[in-house]
């Protein structure tokens, strides 16, 4: 095991901790990549959605039909983060209290016997891989809405609050398969970003036999923990955002709303209820970590049209037209950004 990335100190504190300089942001982002690279062949576009989720402070969900590394990826960050990790496998007889956790009589002797106290559940933890998430019955969903958009979970009247940072991984198979739930709208909201997995090429597919069949299992290095990335999601509030960026971000959800002005004829026939607010300020969010891949330190119309798919797919609620036809939200979206201008009016 490798420490985090040697950077110079900062002369500025913020919270107790050094603020975390861009290049360091930079640097650090890469090894997170490098080092799940190692486990996982391809799937290029999914592991930068995963890190922008991490670097924003948002939760990641990542649809695909099985076999093809939704889980394995989801490890590989665990493996190259320091933190405090759980596994919950998602089915249809998972209850609330079994993610939550419960309140149980204590075992013990003398006056502590007999009293109740609080069991934390698996969502106690800095990174939990919530896996086919879309197997679970909607009560155990609701109980996990509040731990991702609070951060805290409430047992009998008392509010438990949730280790920082706190993120969700999630992974889903396609809902036209046997033994899932549809997500709530409300539960796919509070996801920054929605990655899908396509089915690798046959070069991928190959380096993915070799690699999964041999006599060593790729081990995953760590290479950033808790503090880091809480240094990294207080840099990314700091990125500035143009106003005509904002604005353009805000004209390409508008858009996507079939009454809005800019709506296209297509969104106005296909899409039954647009992005909330949250689509804004995920593109802006998710827009600023790219900025800062990229190494620059301002957002640019590029960068919120390089999130836009995965920021807002899982935002659409397509008609029964769309579904019929087999048009897609990635459709609608991308000939959304051909028509909204880039530049301000």
């Amino acid at each position: 095991m490798t420490a985090s990335p040697e950077i110079a100190p900062s002369v500025h504190e913020s919270n107790g901790r050094k603020p975390m300089e861009p290049e360091e942001f930079q640097q650090v982002g890469a090894a997170i990549e490098a080092a799940v690279a190692e486990t996982i062949v391809g799937q290029r576009e999914a592991i930068r959605g995963v890190l922008i989720c991490l670097a924003a402070g948002g939760h990641a969900l990542l649809e695909g039909v099985p076999g093809l590394g939704k889980t394995t990826m989801a490890r590989a960050f665990a493996g190259a983060l320091d933190l405090s990790q759980r596994r919950v496998q998602f089915t249809p007889d998972l209850m609330p209290a079994d993610i939550t956790g419960t309140t149980v009589l204590t075992q013990g002797e003398g006056e502590v016997r007999g009293q109740l106290h609080f069991e934390p559940g698996p969502l106690f933890a800095n990174l939990v891989v919530a896996d086919e998430i879309n197997r679970a019955a909607p009560r155990t969903q609701s109980a996990l809405l509040e731990a991702m958009q609070e951060g805290r979970v409430t047992i009998a009247n008392t509010t438990h609050l949730l280790p920082e940072p706190f993120f969700v991984l999630a992974t889903q198979n396609p809902i036209e398969l046997y033994g899932t739930y549809p997500l709530p709208e409300a539960e796919l909201d509070r996801f920054l970003l929605k990655l899908r997995f396509e089915f690798p090429p046959i070069e991928e597919l190959n380096a993915m036999v070799l690699r999964t069949t041999g006599d060593r299992e790729p081990v995953t290095e760590k290479v950033a923990d808790a503090s880091t990335l809480l240094r990294m999601n207080a840099l990314v509030r700091t990125v500035p955002i143009a106003a005509h960026v904002v604005d353009y971000a805000s004209r390409i959800v508008l858009a996507l709303h079939p009454d809005g002005a800019e709506a296209s004829e297509r969104v106005r026939e296909y899409v039954r209820l647009g992005p909330s607010p949250r689509g804004v300020q995920t593109l802006c969010m998710a827009g600023r970590v790219s900025a800062l891949m990229a190494g620059r330190l301002v957002v640019a119309v590029e960068d919120i049209r390089a999130v836009a798919a995965a920021s807002l797919r899982h935002r659409l609620l397509l008609s029964f037209d769309a579904e019929r036809q087999a048009i897609s939200a990635d459709e609608v979206i991308a000939e959304t950004l051909q028509q909204i201008p880039r530049e301000a009016r």
